[in-house]
């Protein structure tokens, strides 16, 4: 695979003019409309915008699960552009990691084997150490043998988190990854994804609607009708206060009026 690039190292992910269009003809719908980002590595963002700004869409392409309409992509210092959809999925399986409100968990696998099973599926093998340790990284050592059934909503998420760290990704991209869970454990995760950019410098790229989850973040970016409409820098030094909660919901209100 090429790794050439005019990018600089600094970026995990660049989006330059990025467009995405269902359908065509007068029943076309704009889901992003020319988008150009950068992600630094070792950062973490939030994406929020009002249902239907194009930020599931925004993430999925820029993560190579769609192709768009125009503009390009870069993740890892590699324009997705040319790449096949074999080499795609090579990308994805060595450089990205997943982590979804549908946690896509197998009921009859204990945690360590939900955490093996993608790299199983690609044909490769994980040493029982890395999965041990991506378990520890979530705080899960103790939870390697129980069944999605055995633990909690909270505790499934972060099974779902280890998965997605097992590989050691170097970019992690994360849609609505507390929505279903109760604030304590919504905490609980968040705390973790804060602390895999702030340890290791891992780079987080998350979609939320949650202002108390965007909170925890480096940047909020704000799409409204597929167009970026803002940008919110946060203090980082004190993650998830509720008066940058505050801060995030009163810029969401804007959007949406």
């Amino acid at each position: 695979m090429s790794t050439t690039t005019d990018v600089p190292s600094s970026e995990a992910v660049r989006l330059d003019s990025l467009s995405k269009e269902y359908g065509s003809g007068p029943r076309s719908v704009t889901a992003l409309d020319r988008v150009s980002l950068t992600f630094p590595r070792g950062t973490f963002t939030a994406v929020m915008g009002p249902s239907g700004s194009g930020k599931s869409t925004l993430l999925r392409c820029a993560a190579g699960l769609e192709r768009p309409t125009d503009g390009r992509v870069t993740v890892a210092g590699v324009d997705l552009g040319p790449l096949d959809e074999r080499r795609r999925t090579a990308l994805r399986r060595d450089q990205i990691g997943f982590v979804f409100q549908s946690l896509n968990l197998v009921a009859s696998l204990t945690a360590a084997g939900n955490v093996e099973l993608p790299s199983r599926f690609a044909g490769r093998r994980v040493s029982r150490d890395r999965v041990e340790a991506a378990l520890a990284s979530v705080g899960l050592a103790d939870r390697a043998h129980h069944r999605p059934g055995e633990l909690s909503g909270g505790q499934q998420q972060r099974v779902a988190l280890a998965r997605a760290l097992v590989t050691r990704p170097e970019t992690l991209f994360a849609d609505e990854p507390t929505g279903a869970l109760d604030t304590t454990a919504s905490r609980q995760v968040l705390r973790l994804m804060r602390r895999l950019v702030d340890d290791h410098g891992q780079t987080v790229l998350m979609v939320t609607h949650d202002p108390a989850a965007a909170a925890f973040t480096d940047l909020v970016v704000f799409l409204k009708d597929g167009r970026v409409a803002g940008r919110l820098p946060l203090e980082t030094a004190s993650p998830g206060e509720p008066g940058q909660a505050a801060t995030v919901a009163a810029h969401m209100a804007r959007l949406e009026d």
